[in-house]
């Protein structure tokens, strides 16, 4: 039976994105496959547990709570049997990953964040569809996130601040974001609320 290498399990409110305010279960997995230089997310430490076991965490938060699958990068580890134990369990299954691996069929909501020509490894792209893309603003180019082909007419596009330990130029970056986001109104911004409002 599998068991899959868990970092942590929580319960919060989404503060990224298309679902940001929305009540939140996280199933955080272990282990990334890319080295992005602006990764806030310590990810490396993890329990084995199974899928019985995750479910049992899981069912201890409100039955209405979505569930994200995040990490590090979930795609290095989940699959169809885990997806099914948490549709039957009545959940809402979503997940953000960098794309660079293909997903098992059932996920109701997939956030993908490409990090393209950022960190080795990331041009290999394993995704199929999204249904919202959220870019980090580190001075990339955006153009091209208007042509991905796993883009369709109805995918959300976000571009976020990247933070950074530097009071200065995580101001900065915040800025030139909202500046982008007014300048092309393609895009939507992506504040990272629970940074700002300081939620757990």
């Amino acid at each position: 039976m599998k068991m899959y290498p868990i970092n942590e399990i929580f319960y919060s409110l989404q503060g990224e994105g298309y679902h940001t305010g929305m009540p939140t279960i996280f199933v955080r997995f272990s282990g990334c496959n890319l080295k992005c230089p602006f990764c806030d997310t310590r990810h490396e430490e993890s329990l084995p547990m199974y899928a019985a076991d995750i479910m049992a965490r899981v069912n201890e938060y409100p039955e209405g709570a979505i569930v994200v699958l995040t990490g590090g990068e979930p795609s290095l580890h989940i699959d169809k049997p885990l997806i099914d134990a948490l549709h039957e369990a009545g959940r809402y299954v979503a997940i953000e990953t960098n794309g660079t691996n293909p997903l098992p069929e059932g996920i109701d909501w997939i956030t993908w964040s490409p990090k393209i020509g950022m960190t080795p490894g990331a041009e290999r792209i394993g995704l199929r569809r999204a249904d919202e893309i959220k870019v980090v603003n580190v001075g990339q180019t955006l153009d091209p996130y208007f042509t991905l082909p796993q883009r369709s007419e109805n995918t959300r596009m976000y571009l976020q601040p990247c933070f950074m330990s530097d009071a200065a130029e995580c101001a900065r970056n915040l800025s030139d974001t909202i500046a982008k986001v007014k300048a092309d109104p393609r895009w939507r911004l992506s504040a990272q609320m629970h940074r700002y409002l300081d939620i757990p």
